[in-house]
């Protein structure tokens, strides 16, 4: 919103996103801003204004490392509502990444350990979120999945039976060497692979295609030393998500009207009815209560998004386009999530920042995206392609958001974001900023304060200390 003597402009998002890189315009419209608010003029002329929330580039007078600077303008007086930008990350290509056929890729917690396979390859690793990446001493195979544990340090991964050197096995790594597990060997092309946060406890699924080849589902609770067959009908397996602590499992099928689900680590499993589909990838919350699944857009497949907020009971599809998903991860609350994937010209990436009921189109380039990965808190994403590409999105600070409940509204940001304070003040345009001294509540990766609602103006920012 921008304000002047006797006019008030309200600006769409994407258009103070691109406004609000202009320091000068930003310091007019603050000023006017907080003039406007100090005579009244929203009470005055019955006017909506909204929560200032806008990223800021750091100041030449000491707020030297500050990427953002987030405010949040609180007033008795004014309606309040959210006003945040879309969750459309900015992507960059990690040039140091050999031009591979990429297949799967998956991420520590913190979005900075990353480990990629390649189909008729090998498998690479990144401890410094995709800059730079290493060779791991592994033959080339046809490499179907990979999973991580949270620390980044427990790997797994699954190749195909139609190669000369793999021959269907999983593999897993504890930092050094890749080590062939118990699993079966030589007779099955494991197509998808899941880990808990501790890499302990894994889930995997093979082969999709329609082959000689038993589809199967194997678990293991000692980080695949051991492996033990789940209960669960002959089917062409696409997918299989874990919750945090692996207790709660699904497994997904390609053109079923059924998924089934474990609460109790793989030891027994359910059914659970679902819309029949081409389904391909699923992704689950760290609780394993919200779920979203991707389907192809070929055979009986409409090609759409779905999501889960009850464990897969019921299923919604958000406004994604129709094309063949290949791939889809999420935050561990489940509220920002990313899919990837192409259709005959065009290959693209989807973030939702809303558990998926909304999704904006990245600026990507046009490539056959085939896997995506997140961090914990969805602020760091990785994404591979089948013509030899890898992109990344980084944070380049943490956001600063705002939610009201009755009498009080919370402020959160990324528990991963260190050394950030939240300061307060009742001006833009003073030197007066206090530190918040009230108690930070670690939810979901986010770190929260809860604030009452006074009759006062207020302003909130995060520094960099």
């Amino acid at each position: 919103m921008t304000a002047g003597a006797h006019k008030v402009e309200f600006l769409g998002a994407s258009e103070l996103l691109e406004q609000a890189q202009d320091r000068t315009w930003l310091a007019k419209v603050t000023n006017a801003l907080n003039q406007h608010w100090q005579m009244k003029k929203c009470h005055e002329e019955k006017l909506s204004c909204k929560w200032f929330a806008k990223r800021l580039f750091s100041s030449n007078q000491g707020y030297k490392t500050v990427r953002a600077l987030i405010f949040a303008a609180v007033s008795a007086v004014v309606q309040f509502t959210c006003l945040s930008s879309a969750y459309s990350q900015t992507w960059t290509q990690s040039t140091n990444a050999p031009n591979a056929e990429w297949w799967r890729v998956a991420s520590s917690a913190d979005g900075t350990k990353l480990v990629a396979a390649v189909f008729g390859g090998g498998i690479y690793t990144s401890t410094n979120s995709g800059l730079t990446w290493i060779s791991n001493n592994v033959p080339a195979a046809n490499w179907f999945c990979v999973a991580s544990s949270a620390d980044g340090t427990k790997l797994a991964a699954g190749d195909d039976i139609w190669n000369t050197v793999g021959k269907g096995g999983i593999f897993t790594n504890s930092g050094t060497t890749w080590t062939v597990t118990s699993a079966p060997y030589y007779n099955e092309s494991w197509i998808t692979i899941a880990s808990s946060t501790n890499g302990m406890n894994l889930v995997a699924a093979g082969d999709l295609g329609e082959t000689p080849i038993p589809h199967v589902v194997y678990t293991s609770s000692n980080s695949g030393n051991t492996w033990n067959p789940a209960s669960v009908p002959d089917l062409p397996w696409a997918a299989v998500a874990s919750s945090a602590d692996g207790t709660k499992l699904v497994v997904l099928a390609y053109q079923t009207n059924v998924f089934y689900s474990s609460a109790n680590s793989g030891a027994t499993w359910a059914p659970n009815t679902i819309t029949s589909n081409a389904w391909y990838c699923i992704a689950s919350s760290a609780d394993g209560t919200k779920l979203t699944a991707v389907s192809w857009a070929e055979g009986e497949g409409d090609g759409l998004v779905y999501t889960s907020t009850n464990s897969g009971v019921t299923w919604v599809a958000g406004n994604a386009p129709s094309q063949n998903w290949y791939s889809v991860a999420s935050s561990s609350d489940g509220t920002k999530l990313v899919a990837c994937g192409f259709g005959e010209t065009v290959g693209t990436i989807y973030t939702s920042m809303n558990s998926g009921q909304t999704w904006i189109s990245n600026n990507v380039p046009n490539y056959p995206w085939v896997s995506v990965a997140s961090s914990a808190d969805g602020s760091r994403l990785v994404a591979v392609s089948a013509d030899g590409q890898i992109y990344t999105a980084l944070p380049t600070s943490p956001l600063l958001g705002c939610t009201l409940s009755g009498t009080n509204f919370t402020l959160a940001w990324a528990a991963t974001a260190t050394g950030f304070q939240l300061q307060q003040n009742s001006t833009l345009i003073t030197n007066g900023w206090a530190t918040v001294t009230n108690s930070i509540l670690v939810t979901n990766g986010q770190n929260e304060v809860i604030l009452l609602k006074t009759n006062e103006q207020n302003f909130y920012r995060l520094l960099s200390q």
